[in-house]
């Protein structure tokens, strides 16, 4: 008997092996990387000298929080592009269901690129507005909720930065407190000596400048001087962090610096860094802007640490979308994401998958790899559920992602089984692999792409023939998606034809509209008929 109740004693301790969360909710900041290829970082981030990363990339602080954390080999962003993944990330809710499907910038006009076959359904032009609810919204009566740099979650009636409040203003979507951030998706420079516009840049070059639609607000006091916009949003967070636990609450930090978002602007003092790097040009430009963002990555940590929070801090730092290489970049296109084929707003993993890593002390293992997909908007339930908030019974109801927590402290693996749903009927308005209106699924290791119109465009006539198509891959054995399944696996075709159709169903998506005969596409499940 006393060893039955030995037995039961021990059963009901809590295991050594599993972390347990801690009892008080813990401060969050979260690291939300504008433009962040996959392989954008040092190797070493991966643990792995021949992983996804590139050499000519220095992150030690990322490295840093690999060690110290979970490393997500199979993430994903929510779309291709800005707006839609930033807006699902703050409601749990995908594009397709939001009907948030691309990015935006003007209140009430559609930013989506012409196509010669093909035109975007309607849809949600203005994304987030007051009233909706929102992971700051749900967050800020138990934190001090804090937006620094990049919002682009909605537009405002006025279009500009001193125009109506709307969605362009972080606080009026739940955010007590908002830094540079509006409904512009981009800075007009990254210089301070340019007051970070895109106006004052042309006119430093001689030219005449007019466009002041990028102008960042609330940065007034550092116009003119020679500082870089990534330092200067590292300082001011730094500054609000500090503030918040200070005044003993509980911080949600959203750090979004606009890089490495277009313009490619070199960080001039860190160009000493990549001597004997070969790189030159546009690419140079890049690497130091990758280190600006990392070098402020390790601000907000070592401000962690004098604060003396760091173990009861959740860090999440993950990217919007992945890199960008089909303009603007040096070298040949398309190829900046290898082994993922493409790059932003592609149907591709290289559009697609992004990094993810979160540290946890006390419930997250250091130094692990979990493999299985998971999604940005999984983001969404799992911080809310860190932080002991309940999701509101109607919301809850159109959210799709899933609270990782069970994943980051070792309980589980991310759902095999589940299926993540991409949906982008839209075009970018640039040509490369896989950038046209298209819905996707992966399932497993399968991932299956219903490109709404046309075969990949002719790069000599710049001309679409065709209707839908289908592509299949399998990503355990082909991550660069090279091998097109398609013709040889007709079965798992039908399968995930009825599965993207079920979901598109489900979520009430909007399919592109054919010009010629004025009617949305087909299902998939249709289109296979």
């Amino acid at each position: 008997m006393q060893v039955l109740a030995l037995a039961a004693l021990l059963a009901a301790l809590p295991s050594a092996s599993v972390p347990q969360e801690p009892t008080r909710p813990p401060h969050v900041v979260v690291l939300m990387v504008d433009d962040l290829g996959w392989r954008d970082c040092s190797p070493a981030c991966w643990g792995d000298p021949e992983g996804p990363g590139a050499r000519h990339f220095q992150t030690p602080n990322l490295e840093r929080l690999a060690r110290e954390g979970v490393r997500f080999a199979d993430a994903y962003a929510s779309a291709p592009v800005c707006t839609p993944t930033r807006t699902s990330f703050m409601t749990g809710v995908t594009p397709a269901r939001n009907q948030i499907t691309y990015w935006t910038r003007f209140f009430g006009r559609d930013q989506s690129a012409r196509h010669p076959l093909l035109k975007a359904p309607s849809w949600d032009v203005d994304a987030l507005q007051p009233g909706d609810v929102t992971l700051a919204s749900l967050m800020t009566p138990e934190y001090r909720t804090i937006h620094v740099g990049k919002a682009h979650f909605g537009t405002s009636p006025e279009g500009g930065p001193e125009g109506g409040r709307g969605g362009g203003d972080p606080t009026s979507l739940g955010f007590d407190v908002n830094i540079a951030g509006w409904a512009a998706g981009g800075p007009g420079s990254f210089y301070g000596i340019d007051d970070f516009s895109a106006a004052k840049r042309e006119e430093r070059r001689g030219n005449k400048g007019r466009n002041r639609n990028w102008d960042i607000p609330g940065l007034e006091e550092y116009h003119g001087q020679d500082v870089f916009l990534t330092d200067v949003l590292a300082d001011e967070a730094e500054r609000a962090l500090r503030e918040g636990v200070a005044d003993g609450e509980r911080v949600f930090l959203h750090f979004a610096p606009y890089a490495v978002h277009a313009p490619i602007m070199a960080h001039e003092e860190l160009k000493a860094r990549f001597e004997g790097s070969g790189l030159t040009g546009a690419e140079l430009a890049y690497a130091t802007m990758v280190a600006a963002v990392d070098d402020a990555t390790g601000q907000l940590l070592d401000a962690l640490d004098d604060l003396g929070i760091a173990d009861e801090t959740l860090v999440i730092y993950t990217g919007d979308n992945v890199g960008l290489s089909a303009h603007a970049r040096g070298g040949e296109r398309h190829t900046h994401n290898l082994p993922a084929k493409s790059g932003k707003g592609s149907a591709y993993d290289g559009g697609l998958r992004v990094p993810m890593v979160v540290r946890w002390p006390g419930v997250v293992e250091p130094g692990t790899l979990v493999r299985g997909p998971v999604v940005t908007h999984d983001l969404f339930p799992t911080l809310l559920g860190a932080a002991g908030i309940e999701i509101p019974a109607a919301h809850a109801a159109r959210v799709a992602g899933i609270d990782l927590r069970p994943v980051l402290d070792g309980r589980e693996a991310p759902p095999r089984d589940r299926s993540l749903l991409f949906h982008q009927p839209h075009f970018w308005g640039v040509n490369g692999p896989g950038i046209e209106p298209f819905s996707a699924v992966r399932v497993g290791d399968h991932k299956l792409i219903y490109f709404h119109s046309g075969a990949q465009v002719d790069e000599a006539t710049g001309k679409r023939t065709g209707g839908p198509r289908f592509e299949l891959y399998d990503l355990s054995t082909d991550v660069g998606e090279a091998r097109d399944l398609a013709a040889d696996r007709p079965a798992t075709l039908a399968a995930l034809a009825q599965v993207l159709s079920a979901r598109l169903e489900a979520a009430g998506a909007s399919m592109s509209i054919d010009l010629r005969s004025g009617a949305p596409v087909p299902m998939p499940r249709a289109a296979l008929r």
